[in-house]
């Protein structure tokens, strides 16, 4: 077996694991960035803790524990094909650009090694290829991530309405009105599995909306390329230092590996992260706008581009909101090859 293919199961197998430990994470993680900071608040209500535990714990009360687990199926099957995909293409790519760079060197024409720019355009055609063939699967997982929180913002918007028109109305209508409150609060977000959020994307957008958020996940792509630039630069220096004080070669441990590729994740994410926002926001419903009289999701201007759409996030949640949820997304160490 090539070594292009040993990688590519290696990077699918690790990246199982890590999503199904981390996963509880990513799917708060998630919905903290398709939600709005600016929240109408009643008046003398306290402020909402939006801390990571507070959330996750409040995902428990209202959803049950399958709450956390909310489109892993679709996501384990992403996780198995991004991450195959761009370890695969990540060793051919690295193996042939090796290959040059030691031919060159025979020839005088270098050191016969890697450069740091070579790296990062590795890593970006890898990272590339990766988004193409795997963006669907990953607006399926975002969907179904958000699918619950759309749903209950809808019925809290339409419970709002009543209550407005309750204190509005007189007692015959109070009556009729207060028996559709009771029903509404009783009613609880419908099952959404695979094929309904196959079937709602497809209604929405056509075949191109499994490709949505194509261009800010394809910008993303450089998370990951500056990823392993800052790790294949941190291990060619401790290979290096070790050669320094003459110990014997060996390749890096297990322990060694995971340390730099959580330094070299987290500065790629610092870097990155505003972009992750807008990628999120174009994949979920929640980048509509709720329509609280008609009680539905109003389409926004299409034509609205990534670099437009970022001002709007910055504008509507501020710079700090857009990073509260930062040190929680740092933890999930590059499953997806994409960010």
């Amino acid at each position: 077996m090539s070594s292009a293919a040993v990688n590519g199961l290696a990077g699918a197998g690790g990246g199982i694991i890590a999503q199904i430990i981390t996963y509880p994470l990513q799917a708060v993680n998630t919905r903290q960035q398709t939600e709005r900071s600016a929240k109408k608040r009643k008046a003398g209500s306290g402020a909402t803790d939006t801390s990571t535990l507070f959330q996750m714990l409040q995902l428990i009360q209202n959803e049950g524990w399958g709450g956390l687990y909310s489109g892993l199926k679709p996501s384990l099957f992403g996780t198995a094909a991004s991450q195959g995909i761009y370890y695969y293409f990540y060793q051919i790519l690295k193996n042939k650009v090796e290959d040059i760079a030691v031919a060159r060197g025979k020839k005088g024409l270098g050191d016969g090694t890697v450069g740091m720019l070579s790296w990062l355009g590795i890593a970006a055609v890898a990272g590339s290829i990766n988004v193409l063939l795997t963006s669907p699967i990953w607006v399926l997982v975002t969907r179904m991530q958000t699918h619950t929180q759309a749903e209950r913002k809808i019925l809290e918007s339409k419970k709002d309405l009543l209550l407005k028109e309750i204190s509005r109305a007189n007692s015959l209508e109070v009556t009729i009105l207060k028996d559709r409150l009771v029903r509404l609060e009783s009613e609880k977000p419908h099952p959404y599995g695979t094929f309904q959020a196959i079937r709602e994307v497809y209604r929405e957008s056509g075949i191109r909306g499994f490709w949505k958020g194509l261009v800010p996940t394809l910008i993303m792509v450089c998370n990951p390329s500056i990823q392993f630039m800052i790790y294949e630069t941190l291990a060619k220096r401790l290979q290096s230092k070790r050669s320094g004080k003459q110990l014997p070669k060996r390749n890096l441990t297990a322990m060694e590996v995971f340390l730099l590729g959580a330094i070299a994740k987290l500065g790629a994410t610092v870097v990155t992260y505003p972009l992750l926002v807008v990628k999120v926001a174009s994949k979920t419903r929640n980048w509509q706008e709720c329509d609280v009289q008609i009680h539905r999701y109003n389409r926004c201007n299409n034509k609205d581009g990534p670099l437009r759409r970022i001002p709007r996030v910055l504008q509507r949640n501020g710079y700090k909101d857009c990073t509260k949820c930062l040190c929680c997304l740092s933890s999930l160490h590059g499953k997806r090859g994409v960010g």
